[in-house]
């Protein structure tokens, strides 16, 4: 059984910036891509960030330029570093990690983490 924890939401004002963490119970590098998803209030869930094992990146561009996905292989930890948030990026963020493409694909969940950015 996959394991992913998050943690780091909070409030926040616009400008500012938040690190968050998922911590997986096992090597990172074990799935073939892992990233972050976020669902606003009254929206679907959308990709914010992931990240291949070979490193790749991809962003929405909401995000590009602001935010930047991470992993600490040691830690089996993933990052997501949010910077100049804006109120529009509130939302309660999930780690997602997956296996396998397309109709194989299995995906693992977090429990989720709530950002809000307010004045």
């Amino acid at each position: 059984q996959v394991q992913l924890v998050e943690s780091g939401g909070g409030l926040v004002q616009p400008g500012g910036s938040l690190r968050l963490s998922c911590a997986a119970s096992r090597s990172i590098f074990s799935f073939d891509s892992v990233g972050w998803y976020r669902q606003g209030p009254g929206k679907q869930r959308e990709l914010v960030a992931t990240l291949s094992s070979g490193g790749s990146t991809n962003y929405v561009d909401s995000v590009k330029g602001r935010f930047a996905v991470s992993r600490d292989n040691a830690k089996n930890t993933l990052y997501l570093q949010m910077d100049n948030l804006k109120p529009e990026d509130t939302a309660v963020y999930y780690c997602n990690a997956a296996r396998g493409w397309g109709s194989y694909r299995q995906d693992y969940w977090g429990q989720g983490t709530q950002v809000t950015v307010s004045s």
